[in-house]
């Protein structure tokens, strides 16, 4: 009786990211500006309507304390397609420490993602001013995926 007291359940995280980053694509931006000023150029550039949603805000606890990284949404109403835009910064930590130097994180989810649907998107926030780079982000550069997992 005693051993099943000391029965420890471990959660699969890896099985959870992996089905979590079925069928997505991610954007990494260099965009040195506020979340919402960003949030504000890219829903009036691309006629989207990226909006925080504090339910989703990630939680990352580093050197015993609290860092909060704000998520924008914008669901596409003919598709299933959601739009998760990240920020990647939190009073010097980052959500995927690996991409320091990316300020934002898009990440396109729950349906397929066309390639040059994809690439009317990277254009467009390449003609927005202030943003400096555009970069897809591949599953295999991602060491810290597990971070981005709503």
């Amino acid at each position: 009786m005693a051993s099943s007291q000391n029965l420890k359940l471990v959660l699969d995280t890896h099985a959870i990211t992996e089905n979590f980053f079925d069928a997505t694509r991610l954007l990494g931006i260099m965009a040195p500006v506020k979340a919402y000023q960003f949030c504000w150029k890219v829903n009036a550039a691309l006629g989207i309507d990226f909006r925080i949603n504090n339910d989703l805000e990630i939680q990352l606890i580093k050197k015993n304390r609290n860092y909060f990284f704000s998520i924008y949404e914008f669901n596409e109403t003919a598709t299933c397609l959601k739009h998760y835009l990240y920020n990647n910064q939190n009073d010097g930590e980052y959500l995927l420490p690996e991409f320091k130097h990316l300020d934002f994180l898009w990440l396109l989810k729950d349906d397929h993602v066309a390639e040059d649907y994809l690439q009317e998107i990277v254009q467009s926030l390449k003609a927005i001013s202030g943003v400096q780079l555009v970069v897809e982000l591949t599953n295999e550069k991602i060491k810290h995926r597990e971070h981005l997992v709503l």
